[in-house]
């Protein structure tokens, strides 16, 4: 009976510890360009700073940072020019983008929604998982690059929210890179309008053959 305590105890902990470092990865750093991309067809506003957010549609992970971002403006209204990216592989169906996390970000005051055909636009910000934020001040200079969640998947006050809202009112940022908790953004040879779990699939950056 004791042996067999032990045993299940030694499990509870294997799968808890399992699962705490799932929480707790992180993609590794994406250096954003330091100055707002000239080719890139997002709007940098000229009165205020502009952020954009890059997403997986199929990405579970990444609706922790879209509640982070609706209270991101709710906190900020007026003060910064916000813009959502959906990447959508080249030649999949129209609207295979359009999930529950679109309507989800596309309802948040101040937000612009994006089809991000073949993931060009998150390619020209240098971003590669989903979550990703980027902002720049109204002359292109960049003031934060990471994620808005404090683990994978979780709400909750985070170094990232918290210092793009002390940028954005004129406060000085104790941090200006975070990490970033969520799925690889994939590319359009990957099967993944099937329902395969992305969380699961990390680690699969471009190739310099796909820019």
């Amino acid at each position: 009976m004791a042996l067999t305590t032990l045993l299940w105890m030694i499990a509870v902990g294997f799968g808890l510890g399992m699962i705490w470092n799932y929480e707790n990865s992180q993609e590794a750093e994406q250096a954003a360009p330091l100055r707002w991309p000239a080719e890139s067809l997002t709007n940098l506003v000229s009165n205020r700073p502009t952020l954009v957010m890059v997403v997986h549609p199929q990405c579970p992970c990444t609706r922790a940072s879209i509640g982070e971002l609706a209270l991101l403006m709710a906190r900020a209204q007026g003060l910064v020019s916000a813009n959502v990216l959906f990447f959508k592989p080249a030649g999949f169906p129209e609207g295979w983008e359009k999930t529950d996390l679109w309507s989800s970000a596309e309802n948040i005051p101040g937000v612009t929604v994006v089809c991000d055909e073949g993931g060009i636009e998150a390619r020209r910000f240098n971003q590669k998982t989903s979550g990703a934020v980027v902002l720049y001040d109204p002359n292109g200079r960049l003031l934060f690059t990471g994620g808005i969640t404090g683990s994978r998947g979780h709400s909750g006050e985070n170094d990232g929210r918290t210092a793009i809202v002390a940028l954005l009112i004129g406060e000085v940022a104790k941090r200006t890179q975070t990490p970033v908790f969520g799925c690889s953004l994939v590319d359009e040879y990957d099967l993944c309008s099937e329902g395969e779990d992305l969380c699961s699939r990390r680690g699969q950056p471009w190739t310099d053959t796909d820019q």
